[in-house]
């Protein structure tokens, strides 16, 4: 266990003091699930929220209705308000967030299924990423949070541009 991604994450949060909550739509709480798999998770992990919906969103996180409305659930804008909403709610130094269409249906022209989006939110920036995934629906949860660990990763090593992206 001590190479997984979870692991390498968690050690790096508990030496820094810091504290990590998590927004998730697609993955459906898979992220939170593979954070506290790691024991002594507690130290560093504050929660997450599972918003599926865009009234979830909106109330849970503070997503505005005009971004839902104006980018769809599915866009760079949603996520990082899913993640400082997060940041915000759970009151952590890092959250990350996730939100796509895992499939088999709910593709749109310009966002085939597959298409998700991760966010960043912590002290110096945020960030998001695109990524088109393959696979079956599970294939793609599976793709997505490891995805949105890596992300957190490369922001604990320093591996993201120090300004927004």
């Amino acid at each position: 266990m001590e190479n997984k991604i979870e692991t390498q994450i968690g050690n790096l949060l508990h030496q820094r003091g810091l504290k990590l909550a998590v927004a998730e739509s697609c993955t459906g709480g898979l992220i939170g699930h593979r954070i506290t798999n790691v024991p002594g998770s507690s130290d560093y992990f504050n929660g997450g929220v599972i918003a599926y919906a865009y009234e979830a969103k909106v109330k849970l996180l503070g997503v505005s209705w005009e971004t839902l409305k104006a980018y769809g659930a599915v866009s760079r804008e949603t996520v990082l308000e899913m993640a400082t909403g997060a940041r915000r709610s759970l009151e952590s130094d890092i959250a990350v967030s996730v939100s796509g269409i895992a499939g088999p249906g709910g593709g749109l022209p310009g966002k085939p299924v597959g298409t998700t989006w991760i966010g960043l939110s912590a002290p110096l920036g945020q960030w998001a990423r695109i990524f088109h995934f393959d696979g079956d629906r599970e294939q793609n949860k599976a793709a997505a949070s490891e995805a949105a660990l890596t992300m957190i990763l490369d922001y604990l090593q320093g591996n993201l541009d120090s300004k927004s992206s």
